[in-house]
């Protein structure tokens, strides 16, 4: 049997990280520093900004190709992130949640992977932690009123399905 690939892992990990990091820009620059969620929303930026940092490091010392499509994650994190904002602060939130659920499922699919194989307890303990603060995240998204969005079934459905498109991309190309 062979282990996961964990170069794909990295990957696409790194490649949503990024994203979320350019969802967050989004939405700060429609919302601004002192606007409605923006103090959340800035915390959450940080938190993914030293996840992005971490899985930088990892490209590096792995040597793993990054994806190549991270100009458009760069270019579609952002018009999302400032697409939600732009609805209202209620939206920004459900963008959050509905992005932090399916990394939460992408994170614990991998982990069961890792588990599986029973190697690379490095990737696998930054992958649960991060995990972890995806949940969080999720939370105090649904918290500051996520569900109250226009349109939230819709909204949160095309996000999550977005965003299952996106990592099966992101780990091939």
């Amino acid at each position: 049997m062979t282990g996961p690939d964990t170069s794909r892992m990295i990957r696409v990990d790194h490649a949503g990280e990024f994203g979320a990091t350019r969802i967050y820009a989004g939405q700060l620059a429609v919302l601004g520093r002192s606007g409605p969620h923006a103090a959340e929303i800035a915390g959450m930026a940080r938190q993914e900004d030293a996840h992005l940092a971490r899985f930088d490091a990892l490209i590096a010392d792995r040597g793993v190709r990054p994806t190549l499509l991270q100009p458009l994650w760069s270019v579609a994190g952002f018009a999302l992130g400032a697409a939600t904002a732009l609805i209202g602060p209620e939206a920004a939130m459900a963008c959050t949640a509905a992005v932090e659920e399916e990394i939460d499922r992408h994170y614990s699919r991998q982990l069961e992977e890792l588990d599986e194989a029973g190697n690379d307890a490095e990737l696998r303990g930054v992958v649960a932690e991060f995990r972890e603060d995806e949940r969080a995240h999720r939370d105090a998204a649904l918290a500051a009123g996520a569900e109250q969005a226009p349109a939230y079934p819709l909204l949160h459905g095309a996000i999550r399905l977005g965003c299952r498109l996106a990592i099966r991309l992101s780990e091939r190309i």
